[in-house]
């Protein structure tokens, strides 16, 4: 786990200054297909962090998090669930097309767009250690979302929280 956020730190050094980076191809169920795990978080194919849910509905702890992070701090503008607002973007649409990377410099330096003379500004997120400490797990709930991978509203079963969750949060948070 502690290597995980060290590559998230990592990928946001080198990510452009402006935000931007290139976005893939859209994303599939199968493209997010979980293939790998490592102390209790899923990775696809292509290393990106991942949901998984088991056969019975219960969804990995860095899934759940997610859902818990994203109410606490992003739905207010984005709405629940990631379906968007009259001011903000529908991010389970929006994450269909864009890439680890680019999330993590978009949520850590904020965007500013102009479009149809309209200026949305997303707020910049790097400080703020209830975003920045659980960045992935806001991936991985918002990549679930956008796959159709978990339904609307809170997730009826979760994992226990991994060890290295716990160390992660205790290290990111300073505890």
């Amino acid at each position: 786990m502690f290597f995980a956020k060290a590559v998230s730190v990592l990928a946001l050094v080198c990510l452009p200054i402006s935000g931007a980076g290139l976005a893939h191809a859209q994303d599939t169920k199968e493209k997010a297909a979980a293939v790998k795990e490592e102390d209790g978080k899923w990775f696809d194919a292509d290393g990106n962090p991942t949901y998984n849910i088991k056969d019975d509905g219960t969804v990995d702890w860095y899934t759940f998090s997610g859902y818990r992070r994203y109410h606490s701090d992003c739905h207010v503008c984005h709405g629940p669930d990631g379906v968007g607002s009259s001011y903000a973007p529908a991010l389970a649409a929006t994450m269909k097309n864009m890439d680890y990377g680019t999330f993590l410099s978009i949520v850590a330096e904020g965007r500013k767009n102009l479009s149809a003379g309209k200026e949305n500004v997303m707020p910049a997120f790097g400080d703020n250690k209830n975003v920045y400490c659980y960045m992935d797990d806001l991936y991985i709930y918002l990549r679930a979302r956008s796959v159709d991978g978990i339904p609307r509203g809170r997730p009826p079963k979760k994992a226990d929280k991994p060890q290295a969750a716990k160390d992660a949060e205790a290290s990111c948070m300073g505890g």
